[in-house]
């Protein structure tokens, strides 16, 4: 035993092994570096300024991964000090035990392989650190076994949140990529400066479509229709050519050939660095999960069908914006010149915020993400007839959920939000291209500073020795503060 214990030290270990097991984990960390790398210089050079951002997000994603690593490699050993009463092992398992008694426990954890599989330790000291709690009839806090895994499962979860974000972005995008015909189509088609032609309300496509159509009369009617309208052309020509319109006509009614798909493209990809990261309040929810994953709550069954109902609340509310929006204009207007032009507001959105979409969207992806990343990581590990895998009748629900949230969200949900939360009372800053936007912020920036310099004068400057310092103090002042707004002129 002492010899197998020495031989799997360290500095027991053959040196062309070491040599060649760091040769491997350093060239693979090298080529996924460089391929990072180099996708980031692909992006500046096609001046995919929101996209590169996107990747630096996964690049920080992947730090924290790191560091996530480090801590549990480091802190294992005191994790493997800390013990605790065998019978605060018995209570919120995620799987039954044989036997639950007390004397038994240590046997169950050897058996199991939690306190018995040392070969596969992170440290060389783990063996030691396992016999220490056993010393004194108490089991660690946490087995290396389990350390081991819960490592793995972090970044499975990470990798495969990255990778479901990428793919919805993908096919959402390509979606709305055909809509580009559309904007070319406008484009070419677009008025001259002849007389407007008059336009009979209630006989236009968007609104017989809208607003005339099932959901006129009844308000239940009109949800139920929103509701079913997300599974199938959940936007059409119409929809796209009357909401462009009422974008233009509110934001920028001089550019009236404004490529409004190019704009609606940018916003998707500033959009898109939002969701592909990991915040905080998903780690909570993560951590909340895997505290009610106890045995016979099946938490991971029920818990699959919050995001698919969190996306078709989505969905739907957002259908429910195109309709509102055409009632609008028939509920004011019986004949109108020109064409049907639509009034973006935030009234429309819940709490008058349309950002509030973009949030429940990431926390949809994280979750569906986390409940496939959960399914493989239990298969790899434990195998299917696993008793924390669950029954079959659970899982395949689980499956066919986690397909229908992906293909739903990329090609209705993620399309209906790009075009939808643009009827807000505000444009974003990507109505502008790259070198505007550096120079409005570059503009706003020398307004603050100088609102800020004045601020600051009048703070100086003292109510009652105004005037007994003389006009001199007053001059220098003056004279710095011109010193100042100069230097920020030039900049």
């Amino acid at each position: 035993m002492a010899a197998e214990g020495e031989a799997a030290a360290l500095e027991f270990t053959p040196t062309w092994i070491v040599a060649a097991v760091c040769s491997i984990i350093v060239l693979l960390s090298l080529v996924a570096e460089r391929c990072l790398h180099y996708l980031g210089k692909k992006l500046k050079k096609k001046n995919q300024k929101p996209l590169y951002e996107a990747l630096l997000k996964v690049k920080e994603e992947l730090m924290l991964l790191g560091f996530i690593s480090l801590l549990l490699t480091v802190f294992q050993g005191m994790i493997q000090r800390t013990c605790i009463p065998a019978g605060w092992t018995d209570n919120m398992l995620p799987c039954q035990r044989l036997d639950v008694k007390a004397g038994a426990t240590t046997e169950h954890f050897a058996a199991a392989g939690i306190l018995g599989r040392i070969g596969r330790r992170l440290l060389s000291e783990g063996g030691a650190e396992a016999d220490h709690c056993q010393k004194k009839g108490k089991v660690p806090l946490l087995s290396l076994e389990a350390i081991h895994q819960l490592h793995i499962f972090i970044f499975v979860l990470a990798i495969t949140h990255v990778i479901f974000s990428v793919t919805t972005m993908l096919l959402g995008g390509a979606q709305i990529h055909q809509w580009k015909q559309w904007e070319n189509g406008i484009q070419k088609d677009a008025p001259g400066n002849g007389p407007k032609k008059v336009t009979d309300v209630r006989r236009n496509e968007f609104i017989k479509k809208r607003f005339k159509g099932i959901g006129k009369d009844s308000r239940i009617l009109s949800w139920l229709h929103s509701f079913g309208k997300q599974f199938y052309r959940s936007v059409s020509k119409t929809d796209y050519t009357t909401m462009r319109l009422g974008f233009i006509m509110t934001h920028c009614p001089g550019n009236p050939k404004f490529d409004f798909h190019r704009y609606m493209v940018r916003v998707l990809e500033a959009d898109f660095k939002k969701v592909v990261g990991i915040s905080w309040y998903l780690w909570v929810f993560v951590v909340i999960f895997l505290l009610l994953n106890v045995n016979g709550w099946h938490t991971y069954f029920w818990i699959a069908f919050l995001p698919l109902f969190l996306l078709l609340a989505i969905g739907t509310k957002l259908e429910h914006v195109i309709a509102q929006l055409a009632h609008d204009v028939a509920e004011k207007h019986t004949a109108i010149e020109g064409d049907v032009v639509v009034k973006p507001s935030d009234h429309h959105f819940w709490f008058g915020k349309p950002r509030i979409i973009l949030y429940l969207i990431h926390f949809i992806l994280f979750q569906n993400a986390f409940e496939i990343a959960f399914f493989f990581w239990i298969l790899s590990t434990y195998g299917f007839d696993s008793c924390i895998m669950g029954q079959v009748r659970f899982i395949v629900p689980r499956l066919v959920i986690g397909v229908v949230i992906q293909l739903l969200c990329s090609y209705s949900t993620l399309p209906l939000y790009a075009i939808v939360t643009q009827m807000g009372s505000c444009y974003k800053k990507e109505i502008f291209n790259e070198h505007v936007q550096q120079g409005v912020l570059g503009w706003a920036q020398k307004v603050k500073m100088r609102k800020g310099l004045k601020g600051a004068a009048r703070k100086a400057e003292p109510t009652s020795n105004a005037d007994s310092a003389g006009p001199s103090v007053k001059i220098e002042m003056a004279k710095a503060g011109e010193d100042v707004v100069a230097v920020g002129n030039t900049e």
